[in-house]
């Protein structure tokens, strides 16, 4: 339920710049990041995840530069940095915290070693900095319809790809018993 809700912004974006443009969708963007992250804040006991607040606080900066200064590169921006946080945020929790985050997140449910959360970390580390790379080239490049649907879909899609070769690499790397409580889980659920 929670990822669906994060993309309702981003489709509300997409509509709306089918419809009317690119402005009005940043400020349908704007507004739609926000109230789910009102809403979600709520749901989760007046708890807010860091990489909500970043994305909303960058979302409503660069949206505010587009909308004032009437100009989309602050929007195109605003990708790329984001995935260059995350990417920074990635690499300090692993290399300088010596705790990389994504054992952080997942540690608790999963007993993998160190090796393979390094892994892990730096790999998703890479991959955000890969995405911000190619969104720069296409939101610069390209045409904005290009961006539009590159930013709605492309991303989306290679970040659902990107989530579960990382599920396939940390199943391939459990001991047995942790594959075998996997798969009992699952029957137990169906």
């Amino acid at each position: 339920m929670k990822q669906v809700l994060e993309f309702i912004p981003l489709i509300i974006f997409f509509i709306v710049y089918k419809t009317a443009d690119i402005y009005a969708a940043t400020a349908a963007l704007m507004i739609g990041m926000t109230i789910t992250f009102i809403y979600s804040y709520f749901k989760n006991g007046k708890k807010a995840e860091k990489m909500q607040i970043i994305t909303l606080g960058m979302i409503l900066i660069f949206g505010t530069f587009t909308l004032v200064l009437h100009n989309d590169a602050f929007l195109k921006w605003k990708v790329t940095l984001v995935y260059a946080v995350f990417a920074i945020g990635l690499l300090a929790t692993q290399y300088i915290f010596k705790k990389p985050a994504i054992k952080q997140m997942l540690g608790k449910e999963l007993d993998l070693p160190d090796s393979i959360w390094n892994n892990l970390n730096l790999a998703w580390a890479l991959f955000f900095i890969v995405l911000g790379v190619v969104n720069t080239y296409i939101a610069f490049n390209l045409s904005q319809e290009v961006w539009v649907n590159f930013k709605v879909f492309g991303l989306l899609a290679v970040t659902i790809i990107f989530t579960v070769l990382s599920g396939l690499y940390l199943y391939k790397h459990l001991p047995e018993e942790g594959q075998k409580k996997i798969v009992d889980d699952k029957k137990s659920g169906e």
